[in-house]
């Protein structure tokens, strides 16, 4: 059994522990306010534009005019996965669940005889990644020493991405990120990005004829780079709230054990103290008697 003195400081330091993570606590719950509310102001932008461009996707499907970044270029030989993760850890299975559907997808992806490369977001996802797959990640960015990512970030991202695809250096682009649903889940989530998602059945068709000044294609020039900026700008949003949830919740957990932890420790120190005054009065009295 441990001394009296080895208990006492594990107990000191699974105090100090305790401390740490229910100060962590509250302040994940004070930026989820904040980033909840980010996430959901701009969730609705970007699904309606989302919806607006999978609309004009399906009815240019065929067009042989219309833009490679609405429909893609015909081809889906080259993948790439744009995976959105946390800057930081302590949040649970948060990142390692993004790093997980990443090699699930790249697995599924090359098991067709496709080739995948990787732009990761987020240093976390970098750093899971880039162990198994250094050679196929193309790119990363992250976002330390700053509170939330801007959408000047998501634009500069965007851009990249622009750049890559119209050099042929990839096909088909997929965001891939937490989706946050509510505090106690983060779903992980899978957008296509180029070519633009098909509407659903449940979607109501846009059968609307708009006039559009100068020219459809002048619009669409500037409307489809700004619509990946936007999705992937809703993403990072969505992704950091996410975390402060998971984050939240994994220090309450941790909290919660800590206090288990010191009510066991305490329980064995007081059950070695009393055996040692026990074994002292014993030898008193045997003493005692010995004389």
């Amino acid at each position: 059994m441990p001394s009296l003195k080895t208990l006492r400081n594990r107990i000191n330091s699974v105090k100090s522990t305790q401390k740490i993570t229910s100060a962590m606590k509250m302040v994940a719950a004070a930026k989820l306010r904040r980033a909840q509310a980010q996430a959901e102001a701009a969730r609705p932008y970007a699904c309606r534009m989302g919806e607006m461009l999978a609309a004009l996707a399906a009815s240019e499907d065929g067009n042989p005019n219309a833009s490679p970044l609405l429909v893609g270029n015909g081809k889906s030989q080259t993948h790439l996965l744009v995976a959105v993760t946390a800057d930081r850890g302590l949040a649970g299975a948060f990142n390692a669940n993004i790093a997980k559907a990443i090699r699930a997808k790249t697995k599924s992806l090359e098991a067709e005889g496709k080739t995948v490369k990787v732009f990761t977001l987020g240093r976390k996802g970098n750093d899971a990644l880039r162990r198994e797959m250094k050679d196929q990640i193309i790119g990363t960015k992250n976002f330390v020493g700053k509170k939330t990512a801007a959408f000047t970030d998501a634009e500069a991202v965007a851009q990249e991405i622009v750049r890559g695809f119209k050099a042929g250096e990839y096909d088909v682009v997929t965001l891939v990120f937490n989706h946050f649903h509510n505090v106690m889940s983060q779903k992980v989530t899978e957008q296509p990005l180029i070519p633009a998602a098909q509407p659903s059945a449940n979607d109501n068709k846009m059968e609307h004829n708009y006039e559009v000044e100068p020219d459809d294609g002048s619009l669409l020039e500037r409307l489809l780079p700004r619509n990946l900026a936007v999705q992937i700008y809703a993403a990072l949003l969505d992704n950091s709230a996410g975390f402060y949830a998971a984050q939240m919740t994994a220090m309450d957990s941790a909290t919660r054990n800590a206090g288990e932890m010191i009510k066991k420790l305490t329980l064995n120190y007081n059950r070695a103290r009393q055996a040692n005054i026990t074994k002292e009065l014993i030898e008193i009295i045997s003493g005692a008697e010995a004389v």
